[in-house]
């Protein structure tokens, strides 16, 4: 008899085991987003905000931009930056056949804070029409407030350029920075937003001539996808509270 009462009690405790571990398994694979999964977060002034699962060097847009740090040894290929097929700023290098490295490490491009490089790319390199580099400085200096400025930069180059749209990879977690995700996108938001009502007001004041954006897209791996887009849609909200 207590050997049945054992056995029973074994039994609903793997039973719980195993339902544990598969809620936690399944968990795991709702906070990962399939290669290519596309939302839109959300509009502000009229300008549609969407995230993409996808690298810098696939996404479709008229303008692609990419953030990278001053340039130290083998920073994008070895750890703790993520591995090669998870890393998008390898994919584009690769597109380039390393010349982003070579212009890091000659210091063509020394990756300052909010230091800027257009590339245009022949074509069949990349899937958008140019490329712009913004850099983030020192990675050991980093913060999450420096996306603000970052976004201002990028849409203030994406209004000049005259694009309709543009394509957002910060590299951070490629980088293997370990970043708030969802405060860095809500701040990449932020920033671009702020830099397209200024553009908008000078505008209205006949002191500008830029042609209305249509859409930013915000690129994520798989793993940040849903956590980025938390931080987006309260970027959203916030300022279509203003």
């Amino acid at each position: 008899m207590k050997d049945t009462i054992l056995t029973y009690k074994l039994r609903n405790i793997m039973f719980l085991f195993i339902l544990t571990a598969g809620l936690f398994i399944n968990q795991a694979f709702a906070q990962t987003a399939a290669l290519g999964s596309t939302t839109t977060w959300g509009k502000v002034d009229g300008v549609s905000v969407n995230g993409l699962v996808q690298g810098p060097s696939s996404a479709e847009a008229d303008l692609q931009v990419a953030c990278v740090f001053e340039y130290t040894e083998g920073d994008i290929f070895n750890p703790p930056a993520l591995p090669a097929n998870l890393n998008g700023m390898v994919h584009l290098d690769d597109a380039f056949k390393g010349l982003i490295t070579e212009l890091r490490k000659s210091g063509k491009f020394t990756g300052h804070s909010l230091e800027t490089l257009l590339i245009t790319p022949p074509k069949g390199t990349l899937a958008s029409k140019k490329l712009l580099l913004i850099g983030l400085g020192d990675r050991t200096k980093f913060t999450p407030d420096l996306m603000i400025s970052v976004g201002s930069v990028a849409m203030r180059e994406a209004l000049r350029l005259g694009v309709s749209d543009f394509s957002f990879a910060s590299d951070i977690k490629d980088a293997g920075i370990d970043s708030p995700t969802a405060l860095v996108a809500a701040n990449v938001v932020l920033g671009s937003f702020e830099a397209y009502r200024t553009q908008t007001y000078l505008k209205q004041k006949k002191l500008s001539d830029h042609k209305p954006l249509t859409k930013i897209i915000l690129l994520a791996g798989p793993a940040f996808y849903n956590v980025a887009g938390e931080g987006i849609q309260e970027a959203i909200a916030k300022l279509n509270s203003k």
